[in-house]
Parts: structure tokens; sequence; C-alpha cells
């Protein structure tokens, strides 16, 4: 018994994003997101406001925004890494 495709639905979402051209930087945006995200989390968690995060990383303030900015795709890995290190995480990259 052969089941019978839905002719209403359409494409894959990553085919559509491919489609579309955009699949590397929405990729990159999601990554970005949920690294501000963590990195935010784990702040709070470890009670470390904005403030001394940015003395802490030897960076300004404006700059530590910046980094935490979901929707700003400008930080630096080594950037991401000094932060994560500072709230006793560890930032991993692998090409797949």
């Amino acid at each position: 018994m052969t089941k019978k495709k839905n002719k209403h639905i359409g494409s894959s979402f990553e085919s559509w994003l491919d489609e579309a051209v955009i699949r590397e930087e929405v990729t990159a945006a999601a990554i970005k997101a949920v690294i501000a995200r963590q990195l935010a989390d784990e702040m709070k968690k470890k009670r470390i406001t904005k403030k001394r995060m940015a003395e802490l990383m030897r960076t300004s303030r404006a700059q530590l925004d910046r980094l935490l900015d979901p929707d700003n795709g400008s930080a630096t890995i080594e950037s991401l890494q000094r932060a994560a290190k500072i709230v006793g995480r560890e930032l991993r990259l692998e090409l797949v």
C-alpha cells in the first residue's frame, strides 16, 4: 500500500531558503541568536551585570550590547570565546 502525497504540501522550508538564496544568511543569524541568548542566560545565572561583563572582557558596554544583540552579526569568534570563558562555558565551532 503506497501513501498518496498531499497535493497541498509544498517544498520544505530549507529548499525555499535555498531557492531564495538566503539559507546561509538565515542560518548564521539563527546561530548568532542562540549564542547571544545562551550568553545572556549564563550571565543571569552567575549574576554578572552587563557593566561587569564588559569590564571582565576589557571592552565597552556598547560593544557588549552588540555582542548580545541577536540581530547584530558583527561579533567576532574571539569576542564570543572570551565571553563564553568568562561565564564558565566553551565556544565550539565545527564544520559539518
